[in-house]
Parts: C-alpha cells; sequence; structure tokens
C-alpha cells in the first residue's frame, strides 16, 4: 500500500499510468465535462475552495475531479463504496497530485477512515454518493458544517434519506440533489445501469442470457433500465414491486408482475434495485432453483440478506472473481455476485463514461452554483434542492451538439399559442 499522510492512500502507485490511459480514453468520451473545464479553467470559478468528495472511484469520476481542480478548486477524495475503486485510477490521481484515500477491498473501519481523511483539510463543499460523507459530517464533524456552504448528492438513497432529514430539521447545510435531474436519472439510472448492471453479471458468470427467467425487484429508473437490457438479451423478464403504478407500468412494458415470493420459485437470474433493506431473505433462498445467480445494483448492501443465506447454508466457497457459491443444507447451490454489492461497479466498471457525462457536469455546475450563491451573499437554507430546468437543458443541449444532432426551436407564435389560454378548437 502507498501512503503519504495528509496526500494520499492508494494500493500502488506503479499502477498510475495505466490509470492516466483510462482516464483518457473517458475524456474522449464525456464531451459536456470537457467542454465545461474548457470554459471554467480560464476563470477559475472554484477557486479558493475545498471540496471533499465521497464517490466511486472510476476513470469517470476522475476526469470529474480534474475538472473541479482546473476550475481552481483544492480536491480532497475517498471512493463510496469498498468494492468500486479502480485502483489504477486512484493511483493515477495520486501522481497528479489530487489527496486521494481509496483502494479496492478495503473493510468497513478503512472505509469510514479514508472518509474522514478528506475532512482533514476542513471543507468548503462536499461533493457524495450515498451521503455517507455528508452523514459522517453530521454524525462525528458537526463542527465543519459552520465552513461548509454546501453538498451534492448524486444517487436515490442519499436523495431520499436527505430529504427526510431536511423534514425532521435536521440537515446543517443546504445540498442540491443532482440524482432528480433529467439528464441523470433518465440517462445514467436508466441506461446507464442497465447496461453496466448487466456488464457486471456477464463478467462475473460468462451465462447464457436467452431464455432465463431475469428477475427484477423494483421497477424504478434503475430496474427499469435493468429489465430493458435483459429482455434485448433476449430474457425472461419478472417485476417484483411494492408500487402499484410502477407495477403497472413494468406490466405495459410486456413484463410478467408478481410477487417475489413466486418469483423466488422459478428465477434464474436475480437483481435488487429498490433502495430497501430485505428485499431477498431466508425464505426466498430456501425456495429458489438449484444454480440461481443473485445480485444488488443498489447503493447499499442490505437488499440481498446475507446473513439469511448463511444460516441455510454449510458451505461458501469462490468460484469466479466475484461469484460465490453458497451449498444449501439441502445441497442446492445459489451463487451470490460482488458480495451482494452494487454488481455494475464491483463486478464490472461502473456506467459507460458517455452516460456519466451528463452526471458529472450536473455535480460540477451545481458546486459552482452553491459557490456562485456564497460569493453573492445569498443564504440558502439547508434544505435540498433540484437541479434548475435550465440547467438540465443547458446540459442536454451540449450533449446533442457533441454528438451531432440538432432539433427544433419553437417559433414566436407557437410560443405565444401555448400560453394563449383564449384560444380553443
Amino acid at each position: 500500500m502507498d501512503y503519504k499522510p495528509g496526500k494520499y492512500k492508494v494500493r500502488d502507485l506503479k499502477m498510475a499510468a495505466d490509470g492516466r490511459m483510462k482516464i483518457q480514453w473517458a475524456e474522449s468520451r464525456m464531451p459536456v465535462l470537457m467542454e465545461l473545464r474548457n470554459k471554467f479553467q480560464k476563470t477559475k470559478p472554484l477557486k479558493g475552495y475545498k471540496i471533499a468528495g465521497c464517490l466511486h472511484v472510476t476513470k469517470e469520476t476522475a476526469v470529474l475531479i480534474e475538472t473541479l481542480q482546473a476550475a481552481g478548486a483544492k480536491v480532497s477524495w475517498s471512493g463510496c463504496n469498498p468494492l468500486s475503486t479502480q485502483d489504477e485510477i486512484a493511483a493515477a490521481l495520486a501522481k497528479n497530485g489530487i489527496e486521494i484515500y481509496a483502494w479496492h477491498g478495503m473493510n468497513v473501519k478503512e472505509f469510514y477512515w479514508c472518509i474522514e481523511r478528506t475532512l482533514d483539510m476542513k471543507p468548503n463543499l462536499t461533493l457524495d454518493d450515498g451521503a455517507d460523507l455528508i452523514f459522517t459530517v453530521h454524525n462525528k464533524f458537526p463542527k465543519l458544517a459552520a465552513d461548509i456552504i454546501g453538498g451534492t448528492e448524486e444517487t436515490t438513497t442519499g436523495v431520499q434519506r436527505l430529504r427526510a432529514m431536511a423534514a425532521d430539521k435536521k440537515l446543517i447545510y443546504p445540498v442540491i440533489a443532482v440524482n432528480d435531474a433529467e439528464t441523470k436519472w433518465d440517462f445514467d439510472n436508466v441506461y446507464g445501469t442497465g447496461q453496466s448492471s448487466i456488464d457486471g453479471i456477464l463478467r462475473a458468470t460468462s451465462v447464457l442470457l436467452a431464455g432465463k427467467n431475469f428477475v427484477v425487484a423494483g421497477y424504478g429508473h434503475c430496474g427499469k433500465g435493468c429489465a430493458m437490457r435483459a429482455a434485448g438479451l433476449g430474457a425472461n423478464v419478472i417485476v417484483t414491486e411494492v408500487k402499484p403504478t410502477a407495477a403497472l407500468k413494468a406490466v405495459l412494458d410486456g413484463h410478467r408482475v408478481m410477487k417475489m415470493d413466486e418469483a423466488a420459485k422459478i428465477g434464474d437470474i436475480f437483481i435488487t434495485a429498490t433502495g430497501v433493506k430485505d428485499v431477498i431473505v431466508k425464505r426466498h433462498f430456501q425456495s429458489m432453483k438449484e444454480g440461481a445467480i443473485v445480485c444488488n445494483t443498489g447503493h447499499y448492501d442490505c437488499e440481498i440478506n446475507l446473513e439469511e443465506l448463511a444460516l441455510v447454508a454449510n458451505k461458501k466457497r469462490t468460484v469466479r472473481a466475484n461469484n460465490e457459491e453458497y451449498t444449501l443444507k439441502n445441497g442446492k447451490k445459489i451463487y451470490v455476485l460482488a458480495q451482494g454489492r452494487l454488481v455494475n461497479l464491483a463486478a464490472a466498471e461502473g456506467h459507460p463514461s458517455e452516460v456519466m457525462d451528463m452526471s458529472f457536469a450536473n455535480q460540477f455546475m451545481s458546486q459552482i452554483r452553491l459557490v456562485n450563491a456564497h460569493k453573492k451573499g445569498i443564504k440558502m437554507e439547508n434544505e435540498v434542492y433540484d437541479i434548475p430546468e435550465e440547467q438540465d437543458q443547458e446540459i442536454a443541449a451540449i450533449k446533442l451538439k457533441t454528438v451531432g444532432y440538432k432539433i427544433d426551436k419553437l417559433t414566436p407564435e407557437q410560443i405565444k399559442y401555448m400560453t394563449d389560454y383564449s384560444s380553443g378548437t
């Protein structure tokens, strides 16, 4: 382990060259963020501000980090999941002078140690995925909030919890919900999660999806993406849900919908995407078919109850990278991928660069929004804020331009017609 106190702790700095090549590849596929970098590296709107980040250390995240740095920010970073850090990327960032504490396979104690090291510099802003950094500030270092002007949150699970904190008046600084931007959840969550989760399953198993019963727990944006991609590869998709409207959407999209108790009996591959604990529990494992494959693409590793699986199993072994075989007491075998953590990041490389381009552009612009408000003396309440519609459309427009597409514009007459309530049939 390469460790320099106050600077970095990564697996091996010798991996930096490999990491730099991967970062350069991501840069070539992230034109929106690169355009913003080119624009703001001249004016440096983040100069004088310190950002603590807790987000998956991937090649795409590296492009975001170095864009924040180019805009003038001092950055300190940790990974937001023990199994999602790509060690070569962490090494490349450390080699480039980024303060970073992240390596693949850390335990829970090490995970929070890394988060705490990013707070040593007393940040002015936080950037989060899952809100573990924000929770660490609130629960362990609340005095740091005096210097924090705001934060941003990347994912559904984190936003839900932060909104709950705000409703209880427990949030001690404002947070922007990057996840709830249209250019984030309608693209990153659907197309990113769908493709990268299937990628993780295939890398960990190399199974044929065509003809398999593919059970998706949760039909939100992430679950919908997984179902779409599995169906495209010929799988028979089954959806389990608790929300009637979401279940109805799954039915009208052509999928079977049933309770998990029933799906457990016929599923070949299971993926959870709910953000809720105990989606697959002991009784489900006991009724599963021989050879069933189980994985999760929700942020936390609580959706699949592995403690209960261990209770009904008498043997466990690793049969492939990110693939553990549990032999139940009745002799049946069940395979768990990526230890129940994010299969798309632990067993694959995470979302494709092209889709993270817009999500991380939202992160970047939201950090600038917080700084601009601070510079202007605008008081933001300790609430969770949405992305402005103008920002959403601006990012989408840049994305369209960079991929070579043009769209129509409303004429003045059309705009007038849209707001003319006196017009009839």
